[in-house]
């Protein structure tokens, strides 16, 4: 009987496989079996770090806009509920890059949203702990 050795075929499906594989270490980049195993696993990896990588930001922008209103004598969630109550509707990463770069902008948004809507009154609610 004849051997198939089906080059081409073979070869064009190896060779597709190594082109994500360029840049690895040792044989994983250059043997089939140990580069399948790397793209398997730093595929895996790419897919959960890029919602990490979400999840992460998050954190940071709530930090820094966090150190911005401590500065200013108001917690975030105090911060974050006002802006709500008040409709303004910014995300996370845009008050916290006002805050970093442009902290004059972040005051004024600051003023506004620890206004009390459709009251005149200026005085801060009181914390849950005091009579109200």
């Amino acid at each position: 009987m004849v051997r198939v050795k089906g080059g081409k075929f073979s070869q064009k499906r190896r060779g597709h496989l190594l082109k994500y594989v360029k840049g690895f270490k040792w044989g994983r980049k250059s043997k089939l079996r140990a580069a399948k195993e790397a793209l398997m696993h730093a595929w895996e990896y790419a897919y959960r770090d890029r919602k990490t990588k979400k999840r992460e930001f998050r954190k940071l922008w709530q930090i820094q806009i966090n150190a911005a209103c401590r500065q200013a004598g108001v917690s975030y969630s105090l911060f974050i509920n006002g802006l709500k109550k008040n409709k303004i509707e910014l995300d996370r990463k845009i008050l916290s890059n006002l805050a970093r770069n442009y902290p004059q902008i972040f005051a004024k948004i600051m003023e506004r949203a620890m206004r009390t809507p459709s009251s005149s009154s200026s005085s801060p609610r009181p914390y849950m702990g005091e009579a109200r």
